[in-house]
Order: C-alpha cells, then structure tokens, then sequence
C-alpha cells in the first residue's frame, strides 16, 4: 500500500471516525468522558515522548529540534490567548452554563480552546476545522518520516479528537441544535483532517529536510493539547479515588502507544 493511501485512511481515520465514536459516547455517564480525556493525555504524552521527539531528534540536530519546541509551545500559549480575548467579552454567563451540563464539568477547560457555546454554529464549524485540518497535515508528516511514527500519532489524534467532538457536541446540544444538526457539524469538521493530510503529503513529499523541524512543531502542539488544554479539565476532580482512575486511565493511554511502538519496531 502507498504512503498516500496510508496517510488517507489514517485521515478518515483520525477526523470522520473519530466523530462518528464520539456521536457514540454521548450516551455515557459523565464519568466516562472524564476516562476518555485521562486516556488522551496519556496517547498524546506517549506519541510526544516515545515516538515523535525521539525521531525528531535522530533526524534533526538536536538543538534545533528543542528550540524549534519551545517556540512552538509559546506560540500555542499566544495563540490560545488570542482566542481567549476574541471570545472573553459577553460570554461569562455562557461559560458557567457549560460546567452545569452532564458533561460540561469533563470537558469545559478543553472546550474552551474551541470557543465557548455561545458563539455560532459556524463559529464552532470554522475553528474546529482549523484544528483537524492542522491534524491532517501532522499525520502526514508522521507517516512521511516513518509508518510506526504515523501510526502511533494517529493513535494519539483520534484519542484526543474524541474527548474533543464530545465536547462541541455537547456545546451545540446545550446552545439548542438538534443531535442530527450538530452530528452533521461535527462530520463536516471532520472531513478537514483529510483536507489537512492531502496537503501536508504533497507539500512535505519532496521536502525531507524540513520534516524533522515539523515534527518538532507538531510534538509542541501535542504536548500543548495534553498539558494545557486537557490536564487542567482533570484537575477538576480532586478526590483519591478520582485521581487514581485518571491516572490508570493515563497509564493506559501510554501503554498502548508504548504497545504499539514494540509491535512495529519487530
């Protein structure tokens, strides 16, 4: 099978799928969602750690990797920042509404990155594509540089890419869209993530050379994902018995990438 065609499948994989399992999870206990977010921070940790900075840095020169990390860190901060202020004004009372949801409490540090419910449909459909469209063209990367390294990275995307359509689903739900209206909002956002790979292989296919710094950027936005955005939602529940749940969760999400990353490398 061809690198495109790997990239493709990984793609629908990572975008229309992943809406598809997350359409899925809305009938579950809150507490499950909660499970869902621990083992997505655990996939994006083990795909930054185990596999994409460790290949970054086989390829690339190791001081250029990690500064090439640090910039895209704090470009992510500013970058959220800059959401932040776009949306802050007018939308407070919105925001407080979302913690009283079902699934709210899991998942409102995360949702706040996608803009919070009060914004418009569109809103929700131009931002969330922006990030699976960024999502598409990481995977292609991954696979450009190596297949265990895109297949873990698509491991991790769809991981995160769930806990996340839970959200904007229940975001549009709250905001008053019928469940076949936001589906089909968040099926739509999905198809980015192919869109985003398509033009990630044939930008990146004759570019070897800029894979390594690439990676980089894309371990920075993982790790944001994982540290910022999802890890904080968790904080949200601080009892023992809670905590050990995230954290088996956790454990699990990178078990299965280390898991992964042995069967490959045989």
């Amino acid at each position: 099978m061809s690198t495109l065609a790997v990239i493709v499948i990984a793609a629908v994989a990572g975008g229309i799928l992943a809406t598809l399992a997350a359409a899925a999870t809305l009938a579950l206990h809150a507490g499950w969602i909660s499970r869902l977010v621990s083992f997505a921070v655990g996939a994006l940790l083990g795909t930054v750690f185990i596999e994409m900075l460790p290949h970054a840095l086989e390829t690339g020169s190791p001081t250029q990797v990690m500064i090439t990390v640090l910039i895209g860190l704090l470009a992510f901060f500013l970058l959220e920042k800059l959401v932040l202020w776009r949306h802050a004004h007018g939308h407070e009372e919105h925001r407080d509404d979302l913690e009283e949801t079902e699934h709210g409490h899991a998942l409102h540090a995360h949702a706040r990155t996608q803009g919070d419910h009060g914004r418009s449909g569109l809103m929700i459909l131009i931002g969330n594509s922006v990030h699976n469209f960024c999502d598409g063209i990481v995977i292609a990367a991954a696979f450009l540089s190596d297949l265990r390294l895109g297949t873990v990275t698509t491991v991790a995307i769809v991981a995160h890419a769930v806990p996340q359509q839970v959200g904007d689903f229940a975001i549009l739900i709250h905001s008053g869209f019928t469940r076949r209206r936001a589906f089909a909002f968040n099926v739509t956002a999905g198809a980015a993530t192919l869109a985003g790979a398509l033009a990630g292989y044939f930008a990146l296919a004759g570019m070897q050379q800029a894979l390594p710094t690439v990676l980089a950027v894309a371990a920075a936005s993982l790790l944001y994902v994982a540290v910022a955005d999802l890890i904080p939602s968790l904080h949200r529940r601080s009892e023992l018995a809670e905590t050990l749940r995230q954290m088996l969760a956790i454990g699990l999400g990178v078990a299965i990438i280390g898991g992964v990353h042995v069967l490959l490398e045989r």
